[in-house]
């Protein structure tokens, strides 16, 4: 199965990883503990994350608050209803116009069912949505961290998390991703709990 995190265990989960590594207990020392950032478990939370793939968070978000004006709520039905020149006005790239569509098709159809993804383990979920065009394990790993909130997923698509990583272990800059995630083993099975970390510490320096 899996292991999720709350408000309730959060904290403890932080001591934890910060008892066996002195890295991470300075950035808990020097910038408090992280927030715990969490997303409602919808569509429209999808269609945002999609909506960040490779822009600043502010485009995104720009993108996602014109979407909400024009259909008022963000649900499959809505946006498929939608011209491209109607995408195109909300800052949605003829890319990501085409991934919303397909996911919002995936969901009337009864391909995905958010609902029932509650229950499932990491890898039946990353089958299923990295079937659809346009989601692939970036857009996976931060809807299993941020919304379903399984404990164990470290981010390697992340640049921010990847450059912290980086930073708070002194590596090079050429080392590679299998490298990385051999660092993130010693996390295990807070490795969500550990990146979130990582991204204070990123925020903090920014």
């Amino acid at each position: 199965m899996f292991e999720q995190f709350s408000h309730a265990n959060y904290h403890n989960i932080c001591d934890k990883l910060a008892a066996d590594d002195p890295d991470l207990l300075q950035i808990i020392q020097n910038h408090g503990y992280p927030p715990l950032w969490s997303r409602p478990n919808t569509f429209e939370t999808l269609v945002h994350i999609i909506l960040e793939q490779q822009v600043s968070l502010a485009s995104a978000l720009s993108a996602l608050n014109k979407l909400r004006e024009r259909v008022q709520e963000i649900t499959p039905a809505r946006v498929l209803l939608l011209t491209d020149d109607e995408f195109k006005a909300c800052y949605c790239s003829r890319q990501k116009t085409t991934y919303i569509r397909y996911l919002a098709e995936a969901i009337i159809s009864g391909q995905i069912d958010l609902k029932a993804m509650e229950q499932m383990p990491d890898d039946m979920i990353r089958t299923q949505l990295t079937a659809l065009k346009g989601i692939g394990n970036w857009t996976v790993d931060v809807y299993l961290m941020f919304v379903l909130q399984h404990s164990n997923v470290f981010p390697i698509g992340d640049l921010a998390a990847v450059n912290a990583l980086k930073r708070v272990k002194n590596l090079q800059k050429e080392t590679t991703r299998e490298e990385l995630l051999a660092v993130t083993e010693q996390w295990k099975p807070y490795r969500t709990v550990a990146a979130m970390l990582l991204w204070h510490y990123y925020l903090s320096q920014a």
